[in-house]
């Protein structure tokens, strides 16, 4: 029923921040084409300009072409192409392409004099054939997502545009908020700068802790082989997961940005990009190391809790089972190897560019919602029902001894350190747990927040629907 509840709330928080508005004109406001034959327009426009204003804009370089009328045609070309003619809210027109072969010819000696650039859109042979005196029109979907934040025009929901500097090269798989060639920025786009100093101290101070801690367990086993048997064997290997996930952890804290994040080119107008794939060495190499630790250390804590029932809810010895430790090893590493090969072919490496780290699910909700929140879901769902297990099974053999002191005390102590062990390893976790779920609730709501507040910056459109009490703001 949980569950349900929560996929129900899900459901209708993508609703309210995927909305979209219907086929809309509107009436034309760009002052060179108010004269002409038609008054109403619809945007985006051939060019992918999504108001008027920035049409208007773009549409100034060609304007020594209207001014010294090399076509009598140019200024009723021109204005079709970045202000299209809407018509009876149902079409748009485009301008035909024997108008563009005429205006193209007429004016070719005055474009390569004031080297104007004639866009790709608006080659000729990517044009309608078609008859200026009775048009053919393109019916246009309604689904044009986007939006407007000046009141009194219509809005529209045009959804993410990437910013100039945010757009990658063709072919290294880049995908940011469902757009692809497009990459995240860096540093965090959630954070500002005094929080990214104190979330990265922090993070850094951690990790040498944890680092010491689960170094000494280990070293505390090598001192003495014998101490660690089965059942508490996977003590052990738990902790040198953890103290490689620790030492990852450091190593990103003195690395900073330089593995998770892209270097600016002003060359190629390019900014600071979070890194998304597997084409950089360093980041697919700390990403394998972390993910395939963290996944082992996490299926080790299982095994610990499958040892310790068979232990004590089944009355195994040491050495039965040990007997099963091939059986133990082929799973724990066996399943995040798996994983993170899946992971790899599937090109899913991302920069964490707060810890300086590569991992998974960082702004792609599917992969971090498959390949982290439900392994981690299952597997403390497993060790719980054994621990549970474990200690009833305890609790009665516990009762059934009542009147033998010394082996009371023995049991006493073991089920003491089931307890702390257990409680010190999940409060952690859960607490993981429940941050992964409230991010799967409001990661979207997060990112439309973000191009909201940062759409006039970046000059891309900026949506309309974007609640200003919400809960979980960037």
């Amino acid at each position: 029923m949980g569950i349900f509840v929560f996929f129900v709330i899900y459901s209708l928080i993508l609703t309210l921040i995927q909305g979209h508005s219907l086929f809309t004109c509107e009436p034309v406001t760009v002052s060179r084409c108010t004269g002409i034959t038609y008054n109403m327009t619809f945007f985006p426009n051939m060019m992918g300009h999504y108001d008027q204003d920035t049409a208007a804009v773009q549409m100034e370089p060609f304007l020594p072409l209207v001014n010294l009328h090399c076509s009598p045609d140019v200024h009723t070309f021109l204005c079709k192409a970045f202000v299209p003619a809407c018509v009876k809210q149902i079409h748009v027109i485009h301008p035909c392409r024997r108008l563009c072969e005429r205006v193209y010819s007429d004016c070719k000696q005055l474009i390569d004099t004031f080297g104007i650039t004639w866009p790709e859109e608006l080659e000729c042979n990517r044009l309608e054939d078609c008859d200026e005196t009775a048009p053919v029109t393109a019916a246009v979907t309604t689904k044009v997502h986007g939006t407007q934040k000046t009141p009194g025009q219509a809005r529209r929901d045009y959804g993410f545009w990437c910013p100039r500097h945010l757009q990658t090269s063709n072919g290294q798989g880049y995908k940011f908020l469902g757009i692809d060639q497009c990459a995240p920025p860096c540093p965090n786009m959630y954070f500002k700068n005094y929080e990214l100093d104190v979330a990265k101290s922090f993070i850094g101070i951690v990790s040498i802790f944890c680092l010491c801690a689960t170094l000494f367990t280990f070293l505390t086993f090598l001192i003495d082989v014998k101490r660690f048997r089965y059942p508490e064997r996977p003590i052990i290997y738990y902790s040198v997961c953890y103290s490689i996930v620790s030492l990852m952890y450091f190593i990103g804290f003195l690395l900073g940005n330089r593995t998770a994040c892209n270097k600016a080119d002003e060359k190629l107008e390019i900014g600071e990009t979070v890194v998304l794939g597997s084409q950089n060495k360093a980041c697919t190499v700390l990403f394998m190391v972390l993910y395939f630790f963290t996944m082992a250390g996490t299926i080790w804590w299982v095994i610990l809790t499958i040892t310790w029932f068979l232990a004590a809810g089944r009355k195994w010895s040491c050495e039965a089972i040990e007997q099963k430790a091939m059986w133990f090893h082929a799973v724990a590493w066996g399943i995040p190897g798996f994983l993170t090969i899946m992971l790899l072919a599937m090109n899913k490496v991302e920069g964490d560019n707060i810890s300086g780290v590569c991992f998974v699910g960082l702004y792609d909700l599917d992969a971090s919602r498959y390949f982290v929140l439900l392994p981690l879901c299952f597997c403390v769902f497993i060790g719980l029902s054994l621990l549970l297990a474990g200690i009833i099974s305890l609790n009665h053999v516990r009762q059934v001894i009542q009147h033998d002191g010394r082996n009371q005390e023995k049991l006493k102590k073991f089920m003491i350190r089931i307890g702390v062990f257990s409680g010190l390893y999940l409060v952690p976790l859960v607490a993981l747990l429940g941050c992964y779920v409230y991010e799967q609730m409001y990661r979207r709501i997060w990112e439309t927040t973000w191009v909201f507040d940062h759409c006039d910056q970046y000059h891309i459109p900026c949506p309309y629907q974007v609640r200003t009490n919400q809960v979980g703001g960037t």
